[in-house]
């Protein structure tokens, strides 16, 4: 890919990016609030806009698969299919995902946002989460998959 379009798609991306953090903002889906009242089982706001994204992604994927769709570059999407399994790998990263996501009031995409809306004490949840990240990375050949 030539850099001048590679360069477009990036700016694209980024566009598309902001967007997501606007309607992330107005919709209320970074708001600490929203999330304690989730957890707390107290309003449905946050499993509607979450009811919603999965309906919008099922459909997303069905429209790909069927329609053979090809991604920018003209190949094939290709969505391997999902083993769903069992075990410590997935209660443990649950578990550590909800605890990074009850002590920041946020989970990872709408730190951003957050960032963006000057809450500037995510940048700390931010470099965790990267740390922790890199730390998966690192630990990952050595945990049971």
């Amino acid at each position: 890919m030539n850099t001048p379009k590679k360069s477009r798609r990036l700016g694209l991306y980024l566009l598309i990016g902001v967007y997501f953090g606007i309607v992330l903002s107005k919709s209320e889906a970074v708001s600490w609030f929203r999330m304690q009242e989730m957890f707390r089982f107290q309003a449905i706001h946050m499993y509607g806009m979450i009811g919603g994204a999965i309906v919008v992604g099922l459909i997303a994927v069905q429209i790909i698969k069927r329609t053979r769709a090809k991604d920018l570059d003209g190949a094939d999407i290709h969505i391997p299919p999902k083993d769903l399994g069992s075990g410590t790998r997935y209660w443990l990263g649950g578990t550590l995902f909800g605890i990074g996501w009850a002590l920041i009031g946020a989970c990872p995409g709408p730190m951003f946002a957050l960032i963006g809306n000057g809450i500037y004490v995510m940048i700390a949840g931010l470099f965790a989460a990267v740390i922790g990240t890199w730390t998966y990375g690192a630990l990952r050949p050595y945990l049971p998959h």
